[in-house]
């Protein structure tokens, strides 16, 4: 880093501070202005969001680490996730709008009754907002502590103290419109920088360009797009499973099933239910099918010119050998760019882990604040003191973060245990909006058997002496114990109450099959009309869903085929892809003009 790379660093820091306290005036109004911008934001803005937030400092680390592992095709773990954000762009979206809650864990109290879904709402404030969200947010610290010390030579703790402390401060004091700008200009330059961290990699005489580098992998797997079917051992972990079981069964952020998490947040805050549903279009759009290929090709020409670990241990040798697994190739390949372009590429990857930080920081605090301190603590808290406390909480989720991110080795490792911890939860989030019988002891059932699976898993059978278990075995376990276990909970207890069924049914019009019970007994009591009655457009929402994953699948492949050269693919990939283009914008009109 030179002293004009610093500067650009400087520089991108400096306006982030000032963005967080433009921002802090009106944030500090009151908690809907602090967590959700008033309820007032556009579409755009959103989905540019969450695009940037998922495209953490440890997202192109967790990309390298599976292309050299597995190949391109083994980013099937994480493509797969377009399933479900497309089923929440076409069917939750506008029922998360509708709904009117701060945050995602007030819909328990409006789904659920009594003391469990009051217990259910306060435990996962603290297992959400502080157990998992800390989890989360160390990964990202663990990607930053990897660039840290690759690109500027700083011990992990300075990383995550210098990085850490200033994202925490236009964060705590900007809120979530605080947030969304600055996302909106980390986008931008995150993207930029991994445009020219690509050129640059694919111009090193080892790798020879586009053509030398797919003529390296010629006669192998590495860039085939699917996983080789004839071997069962690939393409059963890396295809079949994602696609099958994972996308609904497991909860991860940003890939909720049915929608939750900072996703939900950014379509609370959304001015109506169309800019909801525009959002999460544009972010499921965005994130699997333009932005993956410039993280790719620097993970395969990291193959070339770093083809192992120990030639990744002798080019850093001050790094802990901890430290050094395939995910730290991403950061070395940034070693070979220039002056100018290092600081721009380096300021871009620091975006990218503030943008996440802070959105988790933000998304976190509203938890602590809207469903423990005033649910629990303080009912009669004003305006000023919950935005204070989700400052104050703000600060205590940093600390904890950065505290662990000292204790994680891989971005692959620490994401494996995410979807363990989720697996067997998703079909819940999906069910629950539909299914009158759902109550709030399936909630805690999956919850706590999901837990206790992935706990057992990590510490316990090895222990015991027993052969290890591949993950996606251990997955497929976790999913089905799981799913039985809370199935069984639910068909064991009573349902929620008529006066509980019937106000979540009223005020959130989902589509009347799965609730007829609930709708005879309404009529039959009065409590419904027949004007308030959905029958519902499933069947049409489910087809946009389908049409739109084709779509993002196609343009996906048809970018990879272009890179890769070969033309007679290009054009059938293309051809789908207009086509399903076509019939999305006409479909997407269609379920806009849906009045229920």
């Amino acid at each position: 880093m030179t002293g004009l790379d610093w500067g650009i660093l400087l520089a991108f820091l400096a306006i982030t501070l000032v963005i967080g306290l433009w921002s802090s005036r009106k944030a500090g109004q009151n908690a809907e202005e602090f967590f959700l911008s008033g309820r007032q934001m556009p579409w755009w803005l959103l989905g540019i969001s969450i695009v940037a937030t998922t495209f953490s400092a440890d997202t192109p680390n967790l990309v390298t680490n599976i292309v050299r592992q597995h190949g391109v095709s083994g980013n099937w773990l994480w493509w797969a996730f377009l399933l479900t954000g497309m089923l929440t762009v076409f069917v939750y979206a506008r029922l998360w709008r509708r709904s009117g809650v701060l945050t995602d864990l007030e819909f328990y109290e409006l789904r659920y009754g009594g003391r469990p879904a009051a217990f259910l709402r306060g435990f996962r404030a603290i297992y959400l907002g502080v157990i998992f969200n800390v989890m989360i947010m160390a990964t990202v610290m663990l990607a930053g502590i990897k660039i840290g010390g690759v690109l500027l030579g700083w011990s992990p703790w300075q990383t995550v103290l210098i990085a850490g402390s200033v994202t925490l401060v236009y964060s705590a004091l900007g809120g979530l419109r605080g947030v969304l700008w600055t996302d909106f200009l980390m986008f931008f330059l995150a993207m930029g920088g991994a445009i020219i961290a690509a050129v640059i990699a694919l111009d090193q005489p080892a790798v020879g360009g586009l053509s030398g580098l797919v003529s390296h992998f010629s006669g192998t797997t590495t860039l085939d797009l699917i996983p080789d079917l004839s071997d069962p051992s690939v393409y059963i972990p890396l295809l079949l499973i994602p696609i099958a079981v994972q996308w609904w069964s497991v909860w991860y952020p940003g890939a909720e099933p049915g929608g939750g998490g900072y996703a939900a947040q950014r379509m609370l805050a959304a001015k109506n239910e169309q800019h909801a549903l525009g959002a999460v279009l544009l972010f499921n759009i965005a994130h699997y099918a333009l932005r993956p290929w410039p993280w790719i090709l620097v993970a395969l020409a990291s193959m070339i010119l770093y083809p192992d670990l120990a030639s990744l241990q002798s080019a850093f040798p001050h790094l802990d050998s901890k430290v050094v697994q395939d995910d730290l190739a991403y950061p070395a390949m940034l070693m070979l760019l220039p002056a100018g372009l290092l600081g721009l590429v380096a300021t871009s990857l620091i975006a990218a882990f503030m943008s996440t930080i802070s959105t988790h920081l933000n998304w976190g605090a509203s938890y602590l604040v809207n469903d423990f301190w005033v649910r629990y603590i303080r009912p009669e808290a004003g305006a000023k003191e919950q935005v204070n406390v989700g400052r104050w909480s703000t600060l205590i989720l940093m600390v904890l973060a950065m505290l662990l991110s000292l204790l994680l080795s891989s971005a692959l490792e620490a994401f494996s245990i995410l979807l363990q911890i989720g697996a067997g939860t998703g079909l819940i989030y999906i069910l629950r909006w539909f299914w009158w019988r759902i109550n709030a002891w399936t909630e805690i059932a999956g919850m706590v058997i999901s837990f206790v699976i992935a706990l057992y898993f990590a510490f316990v059978h090895h222990r015991l002496g027993l052969e290890p278990l591949p993950d996606h075995i251990e997955l497929v376990i976790g999913v089905l114990l799981t799913t039985v276990g809370w199935v069984l909970v639910t068909l064991l207890t009573a349902p929620e109450s008529q006066v509980v069924l019937t106000r979540f049914y009223r005020l959130i019009r989902p589509a009347s099959v799965g609730w007829r019970p609930v709708i005879r007994q309404g009529i039959m009591d009065a409590t419904l009309t027949t004007e308030q009655i959905n029958p519902g457009r499933l069947p049409l929402q489910i087809l946009a869903m389908v049409v739109g994953c084709m779509l993002v699948y196609a343009v996906l492949f048809t970018i990879g085929y272009l890179l890769y050269g070969r033309w007679g693919m290009v054009l059938p990939a293309a051809l789908v892809s207009l086509v399903t283009g076509l019939v999305m914008v006409r479909l997407v009109r269609r379920i806009q003009k849906i009045t229920f």
